[in-house]
This record gives structure tokens, C-alpha cells and sequence, in this order.
């Protein structure tokens, strides 16, 4: 079956990726982590953007924004977005990520 944004899942060190482009940025990522310019590699840290609440005496599940990739450089805490397709869900998401965290650099590839 097709992707909806044709992207190709791809498997690189036997992690699966959902996108050609992804997986050739943790291949660099990878590379970088093991000469020594970034440390920390980490593969989709999750950020809480929305507590678990009650609305209407229902409790709506907490929200979180999932990165790709999250890693040291050069001493600072980088979150890094590889996207192909810039959906609206993701840009909101994004939009909390950024307020609710400015302790880390943000990059979009």
C-alpha cells in the first residue's frame, strides 16, 4: 500500500524509519555522534505539550509532540524535525513545543 506522503520506511542499523530522508539524516547524525561533534544521540524523545485534563467530567488523555531526533552540540540541547509534508496538526504542535520548551535549539530538516 502507498503512504499517504510517499515516503519509503527504511531500515538503517536495524531501526525502521518512516522516511527515506530520516534515515539518511540518522546515518549523518550517527556519523557526527561518532567523531565526536555531537553526543547524546537520542532517536524520538517525547515532550509532554498538553497535561492529562477533565473537560466536560471526561479526562482527556495527555498530548505529547514526538521529535525525531534529540542530541548535544557544541554544549546545547538541540531537537531536531526531519519533514518532508509540514502538516497542520504538526505546525501546532511545533508552535507548543517551542513555548513550552525554549531550553533547547529547534531545527527543522
Amino acid at each position: 500500500m502507498k503512504s499517504k506522503y510517499n515516503n519509503k520506511k527504511t531500515i538503517v542499523n536495524g531501526i525502521k524509519f518512516d522516511s527515506k530522508k530520516e534515515a539518511a539524516r540518522y546515518s549523518h547524525l550517527e556519523l557526527m555522534q561518532r567523531s565526536g561533534v555531537i553526543s547524546g544521540l537520542a532517536l524520538q524523545p517525547r515532550f509532554e505539550i498538553c497535561p492529562q485534563h477533565k473537560w466536560n467530567g471526561k479526562t482527556q488523555r495527555k498530548k505529547s509532540y514526538v521529535a525525531d531526533f534529540r542530541y548535544i552540540k557544541d554544549g546545547v540541547e538541540t531537537v531536531e524535525d526531519v519533514k518532508g509534508m509540514r502538516t497542520a496538526v504538526y505546525i501546532l504542535k511545533r508552535s507548543l513545543f517551542l513555548t513550552q520548551y525554549p531550553q533547547y535549539k529547534f531545527i527543522e530538516t
